[in-house]
């Protein structure tokens, strides 16, 4: 089997648990994965991955996400978040700073992620060290904010709405506005709406569909006799003329009953996964 779905995760559940029970439910027997966690305390959008489907990690590792979140001022806890621990407290920002700041963050910036993450510095998961006591240096990295709007604020709350890189943390986005704008601040509520092509409202589509959607699959149609040979995971280079876009990175793949999903790399295709004919 290979299928994606498109769920929307409750906030108050792991994304381990979430899927977990997913797959109880409707997949008994079958490896399921997701494509990126949400934090417990958020909700939304999350590819979940059933079977074959577990390893096409490659194609989403450069997709943007779209986000709503509310921004707490007064207060940063630990964590970024409602479930950690008061870190800091400081007198509420004007309005009109915080209203000034915003664009300050569209586009490239330097950005330092939370520590309780799950980034590794220095071999070591940040949020284990963290949670041991022990202080975490965490480097910053440049990311993308290509929008980021304001769509509500009073005087203890700011609800943005914003679509970032990859790598983006909106827990660290929270806290540098209200630091920037002069208070303290934390994420207090998290959804998130879309991952590159797909949004909460494709969760009807089938996986074809939603592959579809990407505009990165082209297909690769080989002779009966590269069946074999296509079993055993090598598909033969002088095959590529016959693929009906070489510019696209994925490939659908068939070779008489063969069906997989492929990448090309370097003028060669490496098989991610196999579907049967109802999967796509």
């Amino acid at each position: 089997m290979m299928k994606i779905i498109i769920a929307d995760k409750p906030e108050g559940v792991t994304s381990f648990s979430f899927i977990k029970r997913l797959g109880n439910e409707k997949y008994r027997g079958e490896k399921i994965g997701h494509a990126g966690t949400l934090d417990k305390f958020a909700s939304g959008l999350m590819i979940v991955l059933v079977g074959s489907a577990t390893k096409l990690s490659p194609l989403f590792t450069s997709f943007d996400k779209e986000y709503i979140a509310s921004i707490r001022f007064g207060i940063e806890t630990d964590t970024l978040d409602p479930e950690g621990a008061v870190i800091r407290e400081s007198p509420l920002p004007e309005e009109d700073a915080v209203r000034s700041v915003i664009p300050d963050f569209i586009g490239r910036i330097r950005q330092v992620p939370p520590v309780y993450s799950a980034i590794h510095v220095d071999g070591k998961r940040a949020y284990r060290e963290a949670r041991e006591g022990h202080n975490v240096d965490m480097p910053s990295r440049e990311v993308e904010i290509s929008s980021l709007s304001l769509l509500s604020l009073s005087k203890e709350e700011a609800v943005i709405r914003a679509s970032v890189s990859k790598g983006t943390y909106i827990r660290s986005l929270g806290r540098d506005i209200a630091s920037k704008a002069g208070s303290a601040g934390y994420i207090s509520a998290l959804r998130r709406l879309r991952i590159g092509p797909w949004t909460l409202e494709d969760s009807g589509l089938s996986t074809a569909e939603l592959l579809e959607k990407t505009g990165l699959f082209s297909d690769l149609v080989l002779p009966d006799r590269a069946e074999k040979m296509a079993e055993n995971g090598f598909i033969d280079p002088d095959f590529l003329s016959l693929d009906t876009d070489l510019d696209k990175p994925f490939c659908r793949i068939r070779a008489g009953r063969f069906r997989a999903v492929g990448e090309k790399t370097s003028g060669k295709v490496r098989i991610l996964g196999r579907y049967e004919d109802g999967d796509l």
